[in-house]
């Protein structure tokens, strides 16, 4: 005997889409429609008539590549990339290195004030990132830091820290002060979630601590460190408010130090709001192509090291 065939409710299956519905309206309306209108005006320019006066003197017309062609052979785009690329050569290994020791050493079963420890480690990210840059461009001016008073007394050098190779140090001092916290946070979340089964059978080999982190809880803990590389490596591409807020207190610093600031420059000060969405558009796609090459590096080796 054959069970009856029970039917949906009308407009179940339907379901799920209508919850999406808002979600997608808004992701549509404040995410893909801005990016697509940015990449629209990326091949857009403005025509001049004349002398440009009266109506109809400037129009907007068709520009092609003619505008991304202008931002590959600019010269302070150009050294704005090279500037963020030591930028990040020291900000991603530093940061990532600290939040990695920082997790490992909470894990730990000897660690004593964990919760305030924590606290302390993630509270920095919680302070907005031109707050913190102020906060530390206030600590680097040799007028007003109490750090310069300090060493004044004793004698000892005064590094001015805006003001050539320092700034680069300056800068990422900041940046992994803000940051560390958050990667500690996504990896220590990691690790707590490993089986304790996995640290007694190291405690019955005869595993020492450093042994354990090494050969257990890094390997496992690799896609947070996939994780957290992949969110650094597109913090890193769009600096802007560190340098953005030191920019007063030093003449190291210029208006196009980054290449974001080059694309702020561009729309907001010369208003020419075309070359920098074609600017804007190449961060994106460098960002999109970086990132995607490490996350599929990544993905191969995970694969490599998998048991067949």
């Amino acid at each position: 005997m054959t069970s009856p065939t029970v039917r949906k409710p009308y407009g179940v299956k339907g379901a799920p889409y209508a919850f999406l519905i808002p979600a997608a309206i808004l992701f549509a309306l404040f995410f893909a429609l801005p990016i697509g209108y940015a990449v629209w005006l990326s091949f857009r320019k403005v025509h001049v008539s004349g002398l440009g006066l009266g109506a109809g003197a400037r129009t907007e017309v068709w520009a092609g590549l003619e505008n991304y062609k202008d931002a590959l052979t600019d010269n302070e785009f150009y050294d704005g990339a090279l500037r963020v690329l030591g930028y990040g050569c020291i900000v991603v290994p530093v940061m990532l290195g600290l939040a990695l020791l920082f997790a490992l050493m909470l894990d730990s079963e000897r660690v004593r004030l964990a919760p305030f420890t924590r606290l302390a480690i993630f509270l920095p990210y919680a302070i907005p990132g031109v707050v913190a840059a102020l906060l530390w461009g206030f600590l680097y001016l040799p007028d007003v830091s109490p750090f310069y008073y300090v060493l004044a007394k004793l004698h000892l050098p005064q590094p001015d820290l805006l003001d050539g190779g320092p700034l680069y140090l300056a800068l990422s001092n900041i940046a992994v002060w803000g940051g560390t916290g958050f990667n500690m946070i996504v990896i220590y979340t990691s690790l707590r979630s490993i089986p304790a089964e996995v640290h007694e059978a190291a405690k019955l080999d005869g595993a020492t601590p450093l042994q354990t982190a090494l050969r257990i809880k890094i390997p496992m803990v690799a896609p947070s460190l996939v994780l957290t590389f992949f969110f650094s490596i597109i913090a890193t591409l769009q600096v802007f408010n560190e340098p953005t807020t030191l920019k007063p207190l030093t003449n190291s610093v210029n208006t196009t130090w980054s290449p974001l600031m080059k694309v702020y420059v561009d729309a907001f000060a010369k208003g020419d709001i075309y070359s920098a969405a074609a600017e804007a558009t190449l961060i994106a796609l460098a960002t999109l192509m970086l990132s995607f090459g490490f996350l599929r590096a990544a993905n191969r080796r995970n694969k490599q090291e998998a048991p067949a």
